[in-house]
């Protein structure tokens, strides 16, 4: 099958483009593919960290990809309907994750559709993580113009339902990264970041946006004694100031190691193998993929029952489903430390990593593309 793929890839950094660079290598053992990337993806104003790409140090994994795709420029939408029609796609791929990108992408895929090329939407969320005005309009024009959705969780798909009642979806559950290297040893991971190997480790993990509610872990952070460290690695997108300000007033300064920078996948194997356990303490979610990296290290994870989050755990087998509730929040981790639960979960762990593996998703990807194609002929 000839795939063009539209999306976001290497350089750019992000969980998107992770996504993309994982899916397409999945895909191109059995397909010929057509990556289509931006040349630009956001106006500097409308993104809030240092920069969107990835540092010298992240790991190129080598796809060539077509950099055409300008989300303001209607002439480079031109373009790329014209470069996936002459490369002669059966289905076009078009990854979405929030409604500045509809017009574009929408656009794109009504005029592939004149060409009788397939389009299927790939939606990393289906509402935006921030309010935004005219959402389900401008997510609406995209989605009825393609000819099949693909969604990472149930929830996902109820909301897709709300906007598209009769839009044709598959759930497809968000594999699990599997590219990240090797764990070292906790103690090595541990003495390099200059933490008691007595210490309970707890890791929040990722850009750090309102929506991910880090306050919250700071806040759970104060009713636990200072055996518990956290560390917050990531890059801030906004002010810091709130949170270290939260930090002072509740005197957790020598509880909480900061690493607030971008953290470039090279040094993603030291973060992971120093923690016990990963916490995700989300006011909303659609998936996360920091969840798929806690697990390829062999780190339970707690998550906050939100959105689709949850979906990404087994409840007392793989990690712990709690509320996005501060008090909640350290009760877990009280529970997870003192019942010893980080070895039961592991084992668990690594029979989940199998069923959500990129080559099952990928294969029940091309069945769906197939079917949709079949329908359509």
């Amino acid at each position: 099958m000839k795939i063009a793929f539209i999306s976001p890839f290497y350089p750019y950094r992000g969980g998107i483009a992770q996504f993309a660079d994982s899916l397409y290598l999945e895909l191109s053992r059995s397909n010929e593919l057509l990556a289509v990337n931006y040349k630009r993806q956001y106006p500097k104003f409308l993104f809030p960290g240092s920069t969107q790409y990835v540092s010298d140090s992240d790991k190129n994994r080598k796809i060539n990809s077509l950099r055409i795709t300008d989300s303001l420029n209607p002439f480079s939408w031109k373009k790329v309907s014209r470069a996936i029609t002459d490369f002669r796609a059966d289905v076009a791929l078009l990854s979405y994750w929030m409604p500045f990108f509809a017009p574009s992408l929408g656009n794109i895929a009504g005029s592939l559709k004149k060409n009788k090329i397939k389009t299927i939407g790939l939606l990393h969320n289906v509402r935006s993580h921030e309010k935004m005005v005219f959402h389900n309009l401008f997510a609406g024009y995209f989605f009825r113009r393609c000819d099949g959705l693909v969604v990472l969780n149930r929830k996902a798909a109820e909301e897709l339902k709300e906007i598209v009642p009769d839009a044709k979806y598959e759930i497809l559950f968000h594999p699990f990264y599997n590219h990240y290297g090797i764990k070292i040893s906790r103690s090595e991971a541990l003495n390099k970041l200059n933490i008691d190997e007595n210490k309970k480790v707890v890791l929040f993990f990722g850009f750090i946006r309102d929506y991910k509610g880090l306050d919250i872990l700071i806040e759970a952070m104060s009713s636990l004694d200072d055996s518990y460290v956290l560390i917050i690695a990531g890059e801030v997108y906004g002010d810091f100031r709130k949170y270290d300000e939260l930090i002072n007033k509740l005197k957790l300064d020598r509880q909480i190691i900061k690493h607030i920078r971008y953290i470039p996948e090279s040094e993603i194997p030291l973060f992971f193998s120093a923690a016990d356990v990963c916490v995700l303490p989300y006011r909303s979610a659609s998936q996360s993929g920091i969840t798929g990296i806690a697990y390829h290290f062999d780190v339970p994870v707690i998550v906050t029952d939100v959105g689709g989050l949850a979906e990404e755990v087994i409840d007392m087998k793989t990690g712990i489903i709690t509320k996005p509730v501060s008090e909640i929040i350290s009760s877990a981790l009280r529970d997870y430390f003192e019942k010893n639960l980080r070895n039961q979960f592991i084992g668990e762990i690594r029979n989940y990593r199998t069923e959500r593996s990129w080559e099952k998703f990928t294969e029940k990807l091309v069945q769906f593309i197939s079917n949709v194609i079949r329908q359509y002929k």
